[in-house]
């Protein structure tokens, strides 16, 4: 009997971890082959590569982002293949089984919860005596009827083979995200996530863990994600394994989801003192800062502790920080959204997810939406349209905020520019971000596609058109700093013209090729001649001196010195009146 277990990732760079442990618990008895496609590829591709492998049996693995695709796959391949067995799991289909074994007719068994022990005994009893009614955490008919069994107690995860050493995946290592899982469970209840009707928390040995972590880092693991709801839950296993990290980490990068309220200062002493640099990488659910908004979800926090933890890995700078927020939570109006969103950035994380309730099969704010009036998509991923504090307006006018904080916050294209915007020309962050959003949106920006020259030019045009923004010529003159500093090499054109001619750009390189000190010390140590500043540099005015607590307004020349040996791009400024001396 040949079985394939698949599914549609989000992205190619992405792997499914369920799979892999399908795999390593069912073989040597049961071979299995993976492959993998994404939600982009086309269904037709999709079913003729996996008829083209003629298999008995096929196992889709179901999440709320490819749940819909999926449908269409396994609809069109039992079209064509009428005695090839469809098997589902995951999430997505583990709860409301009934339905979907209503509305799937082209499915033949669902497998519910945890799925490895379930999908062996089932190829089982599909080779043997198909006797589906003793496979615990399975769903199918039986004629008419359709048959749910008990649940399946919880596997011991340490007598779950390791399902990271397959030699099929060595070579997307280096290519693709690695998913890794210490534990299973959460120690939460959040009524909007799943992982909350697991109770409680099991582990996987350390020592086992340690051994895998080595064999993917040695064979070249890039980027490895934990995904353990709650990395840091038990503090001295978290530690253990940060030290390894420390002490092994090569060339790769690991990401983990923790709870920053229960980060022991100790602990975060440890990281700032010993991590290197850009190894770690922490992903904090804040959701929300209302309290009460917090009750109602059975969601613990002290926001306090948590911003203690946040600034504390801040002032490390060795570690990246991804805060998320979900807007559309229980009696969070437009107002207290705004007040968490703003509190949020107070801290000025790395990155910032802006994301929208949804509404997912088996959580317990779905069980009871109409204490809250939520209105919410039918089909995945389910999000809310609006509740009773919270009408589809806002709900639209959010989501402007989050195209802009995407690309003008997130992928940090303008920080120096964007911290004096919400520090001196707006109310809040979250008001710029709001007003900018709302006119990005009026003018059509958010269906066409743009070049990085584009995005200063619409903020440009954007802060023009306020009518009330003050020292434009300031942020005019940040936003070239910003622009410089996103090139690693000497950009080909701007988005605004020159202030100096060309005669006068020779004569100031001319002096700046004799005098780098005129500049600072770090220029002068760049030693560079008259030609590499013609080559490698580029010059401007601007009314202002950058110095290291921000800017004083002193008109200064400013020069980016693109490096060809690093990649990377240097920006200095000088008083105008010192270099004109010279000049004249």
């Amino acid at each position: 009997m040949k079985t394939v277990v698949t599914t549609l990732n989000a992205k190619y760079i992405h792997t499914c971890l369920a799979l892999r442990c399908l795999k390593a618990y069912a073989e040597p008895e049961f071979p299995i082959e993976i492959v993998e496609y994404t939600i982009k590829d086309p269904t037709m591709n999709i079913v003729s590569d996996l008829y083209e492998r003629k298999p008995d049996v096929i196992g889709f693995s179901c999440y709320i982002w490819n749940i819909e695709e999926t449908i269409k796959v396994i609809n069109m391949l039992k079209k064509v293949m009428p005695n090839t067995k469809i098997i589902i799991g995951g999430p997505e289909v583990s709860y409301d089984i009934k339905d979907w074994l209503t509305t799937l007719e082209n499915v033949d068994f669902i497998v519910v919860g945890e799925g490895e022990e379930t999908f062996k005994q089932l190829l089982e009893e599909i080779t043997t005596t198909e006797k589906y009614h003793m496979v615990f955490g399975l769903a199918y008919r039986k004629g008419e009827e359709i048959i749910v069994t008990a649940p399946r107690p919880k596997l011991k995860l340490d007598e779950v083979p390791t399902p990271y050493r397959f030699s099929e995946d060595l070579d997307g290592l280096t290519k693709r995200v690695t998913y890794f899982e210490t534990s299973r469970g959460c120690p939460y209840s959040c009524q909007f996530c799943l992982s909350s009707i697991e109770v409680g928390v099991r582990y996987i040995d350390i020592e086992r863990v340690k051994a895998d972590l080595l064999f993917l880092i040695e064979n070249g693991a890039k980027l490895i994600k934990f995904v353990d709801r709650t990395f840091n839950i038990k503090r001295d296993y978290a530690l253990e394994i940060f030290r390894f990290l420390i002490d092994n980490h090569q060339d790769c990068v690991f990401q983990f989801e923790i709870t920053a309220d229960i980060m022991r200062p100790e602990v975060l002493s440890f990281l700032n003192e010993h991590a290197p640099a850009g190894v770690f990488r922490f992903e904090i659910g804040v959701q929300s800062t209302n309290d009460a908004t917090n009750e109602l979800v059975m969601r613990r926090q002290n926001f306090e502790k948590l911003k203690r933890t946040v600034m504390m890995v801040k002032e490390g700078g060795k570690i990246d920080q991804h805060l998320d927020l979900i807007a559309g939570l229980p009696e969070e109006d437009y107002d207290s959204f705004r007040n968490t969103f703003n509190d949020v950035f107070e801290m000025r994380p790395e990155e910032m997810q802006l994301g929208f309730l949804k509404m997912l099969r088996g959580t317990g704010l779905r069980v009871r939406a109409e204490q809250h009036d939520y209105v919410y998509m039918d089909h995945s991923p389910y999000e809310i349209l609006q509740n009773n504090v919270l009408t589809f307006d806002e709900i639209i006018r959010i989501k402007r905020v989050e195209d802009v904080l995407e690309k003008y916050w997130n992928d940090h294209r303008m920080d120096r520019t964007i911290e004096h915007l919400v520090k001196h020309e707006f109310e809040s962050a979250f008001d710029f971000f709001q007003e900018f959003g709302d006119y990005w949106d009026e003018r059509g920006w958010a269906r066409i596609g743009h070049q990085l020259e584009d995005l200063f030019l619409r903020l440009e045009q954007f802060l023009l058109h306020r009518q009330t923004t003050a020292k434009l010529d300031i942020i005019r003159g940040l936003m070239m700093v910003d622009f410089f500093e996103n090139h690693k090499h000497k950009p080909r054109k701007t988005w605004w013209d020159f202030s100096l001619s060309k005669q006068e750009q020779s004569r100031f390189l001319m002096i700046l090729a004799e005098q780098p000190r005129l500049i600072s010390l770090d220029f002068e140590t760049l030693s560079l001649t008259e030609k590499e500043l013609h080559k490698h540099t580029m010059i401007e005015t601007v009314p202002f001196q950058l110095t290291r607590d921000g800017i004083n307004e002193t008109p200064s020349l400013l020069i980016a010195y693109f490096n060809p040996k690093t990649n990377r791009s240097q920006v200095f400024t000088s008083p105008l009146e010192k270099l004109t001396v010279q000049i004249n």
